[in-house]
């Protein structure tokens, strides 16, 4: 009831605008009485994925809590696992204003945010202050004005970074909204990235006595043989997990619609199908060798354990959390443990 009273007063403002007010709100409420106003509390059902046991198959995916400012006040809500993100090596603004959209008869937003975030030394020190216990997965990716063939040196930054931290690191190379970014997804670059990401890992491991997995998010614009030349990459530079998947540049679903004309990612209950069948095909591809954590357009939890029979092991939710609430979190894991 409070979530449904507090989304009318924030969709009556601009879409952004609500979004720093609700990170804003999360921030000073977290950890004090008033989060009971979101709080959740329902029995867990845990699930072992790259070798992290989760109490819960439902994360809340990348863009929501860019800089990890909500760290405790998400894990409140029950969320399995936050991922902060995406965070560059240097603070940037993203894109120019006005870059969020919602669509809302279609449950349905678009954003071409462009990686605007605070900097990746500013993360560290919000994952430091947390004091909840979260498990949290770093998403990173480069800075705008760092050239593609050089944007392996920025994940490295990062990675080394946030490392010590993390309960897994996402590198994100299928966001559209910086140019060049899903360049990184194929041949000779995505091979490069994967196997220096690899050999970064494993000094980062010796340095600090743990081992953080590291999962690819890709794209859900991509050929069934694109897809197949990422699963090779992903399972001969032993990745340990994939992410599937980012926003889409489709407008299936949403043509004709006010705002359905601008540019960017497409994310929401539009994307679901074709989400879900890029799941399919990247879990027939990596042939049980390589888990996944299924994204895109998740709207209730029959939506989740779709993607679940599809090949994912685990869901992230966005879009549909902004629609429909913290209630989604519980309805999933509900389904999820009698499944």
């Amino acid at each position: 009831m409070f979530y449904k009273i507090a989304q009318k007063v924030m969709f009556q403002m601009d879409p952004e605008k609500a979004h720093h007010f609700a990170i804003a709100s999360l921030k000073a409420t977290a950890n004090t009485p008033l989060d009971c106003f979101y709080a959740q509390k329902f029995a867990q059902a845990p699930v072992e994925f790259m070798g992290v046991t989760f109490p819960n198959p439902v994360g809340l995916a990348a863009g929501m809590d860019k800089d990890g400012e909500c760290i405790d006040g998400f894990h409140a809500m029950g969320f399995g696992h936050i991922e902060v993100g995406t965070v560059t090596p240097r603070p940037q603004p993203g894109n120019d204003l006005p870059r969020l959209f919602r669509l809302k008869p279609a449950k349905a937003i678009i954003n071409r945010m462009g990686f605007n975030n605070k900097g990746v030394d500013n993360l560290v020190a919000n994952l430091k202050a947390a004091k909840s216990g979260a498990l949290v997965g770093v998403n990173i990716g480069k800075n705008k004005d760092t050239p593609v063939d050089q944007g392996k040196d920025d994940y490295l930054i990062c990675m080394e970074k946030v490392y010590e931290y993390s309960a897994y690191i996402a590198i994100n190379i299928s966001s559209p909204n910086t140019p060049g970014l899903r360049s990184l997804q194929y041949g000779d670059l995505l091979d490069d990235l994967l196997g220096s990401l690899k050999a970064k890992q494993k000094d980062l491991a010796e340095k600090h006595g743990k081992y953080v997995p590291i999962a690819l998010k890709i794209a859900p614009d991509l050929s069934s043989e694109e897809i197949e030349n990422i699963a090779e990459s992903l399972i001969k530079n032993q990745f340990d997990g994939a992410i599937a998947t980012n926003t889409t540049l489709s407008r299936d679903g949403v043509s004709g619609l006010m705002n359905s004309n601008e540019a960017g990612g497409l994310s929401g209950k539009p994307l679901n199908s074709l989400s879900t069948a890029v799941i399919k095909q990247l879990a027939d591809c990596l042939k049980g060798e390589i888990p996944i954590i299924g994204v895109g357009g998740i709207n209730t939890a029959s939506d989740a354990l779709n993607k679940l029979d599809a090949g994912a092991k685990m869901v992230q939710i966005y879009s549909g959390f902004i629609y429909q609430g913290p209630k989604l979190i519980q309805d999933i894991v509900e389904a999820y443990r009698v499944r």
